[in-house]
């Protein structure tokens, strides 16, 4: 099958190409930045050097739609929903890594992004690309919105113990340590290296975008309004997100019957692992391993002089919070086995 990039040249349309390109089920026939049109893609991603002779090209909707049967989409938020209406109207199959579609109430966008949506007639038509939540629509859908780095993190963490109704879910804090990659390709002051390098920075202690989704897709499993507080800090890391939530319990539970509760969620999801060890210095989930991987590592530990349990999560952030997922997604819906293409464990020591 051919399959495009739209918006190859940032990380994350890097890491699309990068499994792609070794994906056995499909070519790669068009990558597609406004930048850098005419070069070559090892120009942009080195470590695609001798992968492929692949050049950028324009971005044009019309041209990569004849040239592919699927089309990833790796834009900032807020443009692909200019044009992703129109070639929906092709019924090419479309899975868009950007924020443009991920939200179902348009309003939501007003508040969080602090934009009108272009296209909220779509909203509903779009599946949430979380395939450990939506696995079934995802089977049968045309449009994809894969989930925010930090919104997944969460969620995974946080699924399990909202869909058991066993806490109080008004009371949801979640705090995310993110990697530099998580910020984009473009620079900034705050990425600039003498800026970045040694810092556990908090750069949104509150009303952070992603905080949107995860509140979206617990209310779904709780059946009922969930509220989370949600901060997030940039550490001196690269890749990789630790996500360590703080939920309230409303009964007392046992370290058995969370262990239970979570083997029972994930046991059939090829990219959970739930992580508890006894010995070792990676006794938790640690963004450290997972990078290069499209693992999402799950602990927890329980908190009995206050009631609370706490959630640790752990994934790279451009491989299961967007190409990896994104790459999951297709594999999903083409009737493949999800895994194609994402074996690659994390590489130790990095």
């Amino acid at each position: 099958m051919k399959v495009g990039v739209f918006g190859a040249s940032g990380y994350v349309g890097g890491e699309l190409l990068r499994l792609l390109l070794k994906h056995p089920r499909v070519e790669v026939a068009a990558a597609t930045s406004n930048k850098y049109a005419g070069e070559f893609i090892h120009r942009v991603h080195p470590n695609l050097r001798g992968q492929t002779n692949l050049k950028f090209m324009k971005s044009n909707p019309s041209k990569v739609i004849n040239d592919c049967d699927l089309l990833f989409v790796a834009t900032p938020h807020g443009v692909s929903s200019s044009f992703i209406p129109e070639i929906a109207e092709t019924g090419l199959k479309i899975i868009d890594a950007s924020a443009d579609f991920r939200l179902k109430d348009p309003q939501d966008y007003v508040k969080w992004y602090g934009w009108e949506h272009k296209c909220p007639e779509m909203l509903k038509k779009a599946v949430y690309g979380l395939p450990e939540l939506h696995r079934e629509k995802i089977k049968n859908a045309q449009l994809v919105a894969g989930p925010g780095c930090m919104a997944a993190t969460g969620i995974l963490a946080l699924a399990p113990i909202v869909k058991s109704g066993k806490i109080e879910m008004n009371r949801i804090v979640v705090d995310f340590k993110v990697g530099s990659s998580g910020a984009g390709g473009k620079p900034t002051l705050s990425s600039h290296h003498p800026e970045h390098y040694s810092v556990v920075r908090p750069y949104k202690p509150v009303g952070h975008r992603h905080t949107a989704e995860i509140e979206q897709e617990l209310s779904i499993l709780a059946g009922e309004k969930v509220s989370v507080a949600m901060s997030a800090h940039a550490v001196n890391m690269v890749r990789g997100i630790l996500g360590t939530c703080h939920v309230f319990l409303t009964d007392p539970i046992s370290v058995i019957e969370v262990w239970r509760l979570y083997r029972n969620a994930y046991r059939d999801e090829p990219f959970i692992r739930l992580v508890r060890d006894r010995k070792g210095i990676f006794r938790y989930p640690d963004p450290k391993i997972v990078v290069g991987s499209n693992f999402c590592d799950v602990g927890f530990e329980l908190d009995e002089h206050t009631n609370r349990l706490v959630l640790l999560s752990a994934l790279d952030n451009l491989m299961k919070g967007a190409a990896g997922t994104a790459v999951q997604d297709m594999n999903i819906m083409c009737g493949w086995d999800e895994r194609e293409g994402l074996q690659d464990s994390g590489l130790h020591p990095i």
